[in-house]
């Protein structure tokens, strides 16, 4: 790809060190060189809307040079050289004198005519690199090149004002249009040329992605050509197109089910304890700090945590503990979070340095002792695996820095790193992009120096595409064979001393999405800024990485630790897929609080009825949630009334993980970030919400053996008088044994009247017979009634 770069804009922004050679006229693009070029023209422009980027300058080079082969084709198709009846006739009109000065005029702009190649024209000898002919091209295609809007910030490139402003330049551009627009249609062409050349400003919006996709629908298959080079293009303005919402949640969505017909389940086999688990988080240095007021004594390490607090859990209907933060952390993270403003700020919990407890927290040995000490309560502990990164100074980084993505150059020249170095040891050097500090951009690399080699490396930030980079991380290459067993070891190494792992953002490790994140196929990039010159095709990336990195966890753990549960925190409309075709035993359920929270009723009804016919054991394997720690507080969200506990027995009685969050059940309304040592505002326990959660919720939780399988869950429709199906209310049964017990759940702030009588259609499961079929079930026949026409039955209401 190339443009024509004026000989003013060349001396105003310094660009002839991006040409060739000094006596060219046109700049070769490419994506470095684009980035360069729109770094030096963009930084003088204010407003942003003409702002040169690099994509821009891409599209208009690829732009500009389908312009040229679609004149070479309608050239051939006509038999003529268009550009020299355009001559001859402007030549008529205007007088070879008036002609010459305008074309040497443009000549002299654009630095044409600077070697010593000699072209006769029309019996001159006058010095014309480029024929007058090849003048008069240019200059039609740049005048139909201004009208795109990546111009707006190119023009002083390609159109400066001096030529503009240049009345002879103005009539003969006029003129020059007027004379193209005339010329006849060509069979092959099947349109004019200037129709031809026109058509994606004149049929398209002001979208410069899709004028330069309309371009080559039209104009590729004229010419016979390929797209990969339009592909990387369209992919370099993704990059620059692509929204960056700021950090928390995005649009709720539904999970949904398109499995192929063949795709056969693959559910993980779990022991007994698993289906009854109900878990509890703890941000663990606030929860620290929060027993040390609470027991009035310093208590700042596990083996500290009284045997009380532990009993109390258990006693809550918690029978398992997820400690946030256990291990070693970054040095590194914490050195930036204080110098960015929280001047007693811990490193983030998921920036870790290595899989061990950390130090201060008493290291292994406390570990196991606290260990102990929860199994004798009934407690198990759950620990955080973070697999696509690790702490931007961590072990791995430090050692084994090509284990991570990374380029020899930086992506943007904008970048600097020019700010303290955050290595630990002196062999290495780490940088953080200098904009960073200030918060006026995030860039998505850092800079590492092996002292010993002088070897510089930009290594990629860990980044799930949703929002900016996390600037205290580096990114694991997972198409390295050597990366994934090494992250494997390390899973398994948590995996003996955790019974219950939760992955964080497990989604971007599988295989699409590591693909459209990292390496994505030609013509989908767009996800990180980057990336797209990173293009890799399908077929080449299942090469580097055959098979999910999932499945292969989940067969090594069953097989090396059996008795560990893999919990997935996974979104994205990946759910099932992470529990039914990858064997994770848990995934996140998101959809429950956002439904549920927004008085979704409907699509919460329907997420439940399309789940039980399509395979019911889905629903055992969510975990269903009001908060966690990336979103607000559940009293934030759910305030702390019956709206809120009504939505609480929900989460104790359908199947799936029940999880509380920190704080939850003493109703405070603090969200603790992950670089928190303590809580920051002064709450105080509710005591009149936990006595409510104590008398409603935790017989139910302590009860989880009736709730948690799904053989016999039903779920209803509740039909008012007139036989219409109230989506406010949920109503299911389940039981085990001879108990069976019936919920229902009125999520709207009304009165409602009606009845339950057959559940909805679900899929009988394998071992029940008839597998594959839908089928109903009448209340009575649930609850094994109307044997005798005189029989009484006793409800027990645990609510009222």
């Amino acid at each position: 790809m190339t443009l024509p770069i004026a000989r003013s804009a060349r001396r105003i922004f310094g660009l002839d060190e991006f040409l060739q050679k000094s006596s060219e006229s046109s700049l070769v693009l490419d994506v470095a060189t684009a980035r360069r070029v729109a770094h030096a023209v963009g930084s003088t422009q204010a407003r942003a809307d003409e702002t040169l980027t690099a994509g821009r300058l891409l599209a208009l080079g690829a732009i500009h040079g389908l312009m040229k082969n679609v004149v070479r084709l309608y050239e051939e198709s006509a038999h003529a050289s268009l550009f020299s009846v355009a001559l001859q006739k402007l030549v008529r009109r205007r007088g070879r004198t008036w002609v010459d000065e305008v074309l040497a005029r443009y000549r002299d702009e654009f630095g044409i005519g600077q070697s010593e190649a000699m072209a006769e024209n029309h019996g001159t000898a006058e010095t014309w690199i480029w024929t007058r002919e090849q003048i008069l091209e240019e200059i039609l295609l740049v005048s139909l090149l201004c009208r795109y809007p990546a111009a707006r910030g190119a023009r002083e490139l390609i159109a400066p004002q001096a030529l503009l402003d240049d009345p002879g330049y103005r009539t003969l551009v006029s003129e020059l249009n007027e004379i193209v627009a005339q010329q006849p249609r060509t069979r092959q062409a099947e349109a004019g040329l200037y129709e031809l050349l026109s058509a994606p400003d004149r049929d398209v919006s002001d979208s410069l992605s899709e004028q330069l996709r309309h371009a080559a629908e039209r104009w590729l298959p004229l010419l016979g050509m390929g797209g990969t080079e339009i592909d990387a293009v369209l992919d370099a303005l993704a990059e620059e197109e692509t929204p960056r919402p700021p950090p928390g949640p995005g649009p709720v969505e539904v999970p949904s089910y398109d499995f192929e017909a063949e795709d056969a389940p693959q559910y993980s086999a779990e022991r007994g304890w698993m289906s009854q688990l109900v878990l509890v988080a703890k941000n663990v240095y606030v929860w620290l700090s929060q027993l040390s007021l609470e027991f009035d004594r310093p208590i700042e390490r596990l083996d500290e945590v009284p045997d009380e607090a532990l009993l109390q859990l258990s006693q809550r209907g918690f029978n398992c503990l997820w400690l946030i933060g256990l291990w070693q952390r970054s040095s590194a993270s914490r050195r930036i979070k204080r110098m960015t403003g929280n001047t007693e700020a811990e490193a983030s919990a998921y920036s870790v340095a290595s899989y061990r407890i950390a130090d201060d927290l008493g290291g292994e040995t406390a570990y196991r002792a606290f260990r102990r000490r929860a199994a004798d309560c009934g407690v198990r502990v759950a620990a955080d695996m973070v697999p696509n990164h690790m702490g931007i100074d961590s072990e791995w980084v430090l050692d084994h820095p090509e284990w991570f993505l990374g380029a020899d150059e930086s992506p943007f020249p904008s970048y600097t790193f020019d700010g303290p170095d955050l290595s630990p040891r002196a062999d290495v050097a780490i940088y953080l992009e200098d904009h960073y500090y200030d918060r006026s951009d995030a860039a998505v690399t850092f800079k590492h120096v092996d002292c010993r080699s002088n070897r510089v490396r930009y290594l990629y930030h860990g980044n799930d595409g949703t929002s900016i980079p996390w600037n205290d991380t580096a990114q694991l290459d997972y198409l390295n064979p050597t990366v994934r067993e090494a992250v494997i070891q390390t899973i398994l190494d948590v995996a003996r001393r955790f019974e219950v792992i939760r992955f964080d953002a497990a989604m971007t490790l599988t295989r699409s999405h590591y693909q459209r994140l990292w390496f994505p196929q030609p013509g989908s990039g767009g996800a990180i800024p980057s990336r797209a010159e990173h293009a890799m095709s399908k077929e080449e990336f299942a090469l580097r990485m055959p098979q999910e990195f999932w499945r292969e966890v989940v067969h090594r753990v069953a097989t090396e630790c059996p008795d560990t549960l893999l919990l997935a925190e996974a979104f994205w409309l990946m759910e099932a897929y992470f529990v039914r075709s990858l064997g994770m035993h848990r995934v996140y359920n998101s959809a429950f609080m956002n439904l549920l929270r927004d008085g979704e009723n409907a699509k919460f009804r329907n997420l439940i009825k399309e789940t039980l016919a399509f395979d019911a054991r889905i629903l055992k394997r969510w975990v269903n949630f009001m908060s966690n720690p990336d979103e607000r507080t559940a009293i934030d969200q759910f305030g702390r009334d019956d709206r809120y506990f009504g939505t609480c027995v929900l989460m104790a009685t359908l199947p799936g993980m029940p999880m509380f969050a920190h704080g939850q059940f003493e109703g405070f309304t603090e969200r603790y970030g992950m670089e928190y040592r303590r809580a920051y505002e002064p709450e105080v326990i509710d005591h009149e919400l936990v006595q409510r959660h104590e008398q409603e919720i935790s017989p139910l939780l302590l009860r989880r053996d009736l709730f948690a399988e799904v053989d016999k869950f039903f779920f209803y429709d509740f039909t008012d008088a007139h036989g219409r199906v109230v989506e406010d209310v949920l109503a299911f049964s389940n039981g085990r044994g001879d108990e069976r017990v019936v919920v229902l759940f009125h999520n709207r702030d009304e009165t409602a009247k009606g009845r339950i009588f057959e559940s909805v259609p679900y899929k009988s499961a394998p071992d029940n017979g008839a597998a594959g079929q839908l089928t109903t079930r009448r209340l009575a026949d649930v609850l094994d009634l109307c044997q005798t026409d005189d029989q009484l039955l006793y409800f027990r209401d645990r609510i009222s």
